[in-house]
């Protein structure tokens, strides 16, 4: 029989990300910063392709995209709400680490399966970020998928996306538990 390691199940078992709203300072130095990207980046990966990069972003950075999201919303013609929502996450940032999928030419490994890497790497930040005592959460928005806001905020090249952002800091309370699904009703079992 495999030896369990408890207290990792004990954590996936009860793990809860927060919302970017109530997350606060401090945050992370950046020692704390690279030593959770570094968690993240063990995560699936075939091929070794690392098909995904990281951006740091940080308190001074917030402002400059917090502006450059209303003016992007302006532009395309969002309403108040669109622009709260885009300006909304770097006005109340202090640390957020984007995760950037920049998928790799492989014969052996489809872009979809990159993908899926990025992905796992937004989870493992967050995971890695809360098992480290830190509130964390993972986020999209329409500011990541608008090409103007990714290339002229954070300079992505022209084929790569944002899989998403992660928010890092402090919380005064615990987030509450939610509902989650029923494992035994989305669960078909072959045995032949």
């Amino acid at each position: 029989m495999p030896e369990k390691n408890q207290a990792a199940l004990d954590f996936l078992a009860t793990r809860r990300s927060h919302s970017p709203k109530v997350l606060t300072a401090p945050v992370p130095d950046r020692a704390e910063v690279e030593e959770l990207l570094t968690y993240a980046a063990r995560s699936p990966d075939h091929g070794a392709l690392t098909p995904w990069r990281f951006i740091v972003v940080e308190k001074p950075a917030m402002a400059r995209l917090a502006d450059l999201a209303e003016a992007r919303a302006r532009a395309l013609g969002k309403d108040d709400e669109g622009i709260a929502k885009g300006r909304g996450q770097f006005d109340r940032g202090n640390l957020a680490v984007v995760i950037v999928e920049r998928p790799v030419a492989a014969e052996k490994v489809p872009y979809r399966e990159q993908t899926l890497s990025a992905g796992a790497v937004c989870l493992g930040l967050v995971n890695a970020a809360l098992a480290s005592g830190w509130g964390a959460g993972w986020v999209s928005g329409w500011i990541s998928f608008d090409r103007g806001f990714v290339e002229d905020g954070l300079g992505l090249g022209a084929d790569e996306t944002v899989a998403g952002i992660v928010h890092i800091g402090s919380f005064a309370t615990a987030p509450t538990e939610r509902p989650r699904p029923q494992v035994t009703e989305l669960t078909t079992w072959l045995s032949a």
